[in-house]
């Protein structure tokens, strides 16, 4: 057998998560819910899975090679064998990532083989460069990406820590043990900065790159009610708005009654231009962040989001 369970999953998730923290939880839950809520909608195959953008980093080279890389989804205790024919990616994700290269970003969907039953240290990704003109063939990954980034000059341990990886709901496992041991194949090899990508939507005129939160409105008697978001997040969809053509980005909140009943509201949704022309200019001090560490936030007014239904969905 060549698989990997969903035990072997959380051991793993333990060692590499630094911090499972309420943001965190919170924060995958709203993830598989949006995905339900597209697929309620309608528009289920209009979202792709989740991912990771990479930046070089060097004085005099920093962000002057980017990278964003898509996996599929290794599922519990499915046989990934080593002769395996590896998967032709969807329509859906040839045309995303076209629109990244478009953009200057280097688009590749990774796919896993496991040579030893539930050992995560022998899965080996393989990867496939999308988006261009000519058909690619799949190469060992991340060496596929060699040429991009800086080789790491020595072995860091990326798999230190002891989190709560209980806590995971199962319908995140997968998801989440796949993104992390590709994230941890990555930066064994390479140094880079960086972050996830929560989802690509193939709209109807351009492509989103999404930023999922589940949030409470605060109030502010300049603002009304308002929805913060961190300063990571907002430089991170400042930088696809700046690459521009058919790239553009949505930030995603789901709104929710109480942080310990989380009982949906309602799912909002606003443009990085609609929100870069309505966030506050003075940030703010934010929760915990996904890192543990105390957050600044932008303050964006709640009422400039629009409603997350099949009517707007149907204008993007």
């Amino acid at each position: 057998m060549n698989t990997i369970s969903e035990a072997t999953m959380r051991a793993f998730l333990a060692q590499s998560i630094s911090s499972l923290n309420k943001n965190k939880l919170n924060g995958l839950l709203a993830e598989v819910s949006f995905r339900s809520h597209l697929r309620a909608l309608g528009f289920g195959d209009r979202v792709s899975r989740g991912g990771w953008i990479a930046r070089r980093i060097g004085a005099g080279q920093f962000a002057h090679r980017t990278a964003v890389f898509f996996p599929e989804t290794i599922i519990p205790d499915h046989e990934y064998s080593p002769d395996r024919a590896l998967p032709q990616p969807d329509i859906g994700l040839h045309t995303i990532c076209a629109t990244f290269h478009q953009s200057g970003i280097g688009a590749y969907f990774c796919s896993p083989t496991i040579s030893k039953d539930q050992n995560p240290d022998s899965i080996l990704w393989h990867s496939v460069q999308l988006g261009l003109p000519v058909a690619q063939q799949y190469r060992q990954f991340p060496e596929s990406v060699e040429n991009l980034f800086t080789a790491r000059d020595r072995r860091y341990n990326f798999l230190r820590y002891h989190s709560p990886s209980e806590v995971i709901p199962q319908d995140a496992i997968a998801e989440e043990f796949t993104k992390e041991h590709l994230r941890v194949q990555f930066q064994n090899a390479f140094k880079a900065q960086i972050s996830d990508i929560d989802g690509i939507l193939w709209g109807e005129q351009f492509t989103y790159p999404l930023e999922i939160k589940e949030k409470t409105p605060a109030f502010d008697r300049g603002l009304g009610e308002y929805f913060g978001l961190d300063i990571g997040p907002f430089v991170k969809l400042a930088y696809f708005a700046a690459r521009r053509g058919n790239l553009h980005a949505l930030f995603i909140v789901r709104e929710i009654d109480h942080q310990e009943t989380r009982n949906l509201v309602d799912w909002w949704f606003i443009t990085f231009e609609h929100l870069a022309l309505f966030a506050s200019w003075v940030f703010r001090a934010g929760g915990a962040a996904m890192g543990g560490g105390a957050s600044s936030v932008v303050c964006i007014p709640k009422a400039e989001f629009q409603r997350l239904d099949r009517v707007h969905l149907e204008q993007l």
